[in-house]
């Protein structure tokens, strides 16, 4: 028999509010990102899980992650808009129908196909065509 590892046990986390703190930014981190999917929303609302009073504060309290300190670790953006969206019981109704989470689905679709970045923020791919570089080919 194998002795179990302290570091993983419940009361290590007790003890290590740090760790704790960490445990918890990642899972809510995890959870905020999985907003951005218009299939997992609406499968929360086919399930009648946006229509919990407990559910409906917790998307509250979670938006907290619009601050710029915790807005830099979110990787897809249309998680932060949803979340917007989430407040709203309307938009929690009408994700419940599959027209809707198709016409959310286009809509972030249509987004990232139009998306340019004119600021260069992003990694860009480097230019094939010699004269775009403006290298001489002899």
């Amino acid at each position: 028999m194998m002795a179990s590892d302290p570091a993983q046990s419940p009361q290590a986390t007790i003890e290590d509010p740090r760790a704790a703190n960490r445990d918890k930014f990642e899972l809510e981190l995890e959870f905020v990102q999985s907003l951005a999917n218009p299939y997992y929303l609406h499968s929360l609302a086919q399930q009648n899980i946006l229509d919990q009073p407990a559910f409906i504060n917790y998307l509250e309290y979670l938006m907290y992650w619009k601050e710029k300190d915790y807005a830099r670790f979110i990787h897809y953006p249309h998680a932060l808009h949803h979340l917007d969206l989430l407040q709203h019981a309307q938009f929690r109704s009408e994700m419940k129908k599959d027209e809707w989470r198709e016409y959310l689905n286009q809509k972030q679709y249509d987004h990232w196909r139009t998306w340019r970045d004119y600021l260069g923020i992003s990694t860009s791919v480097a230019p094939t065509d010699p004269q775009e570089t403006g290298v001489q080919l002899q």
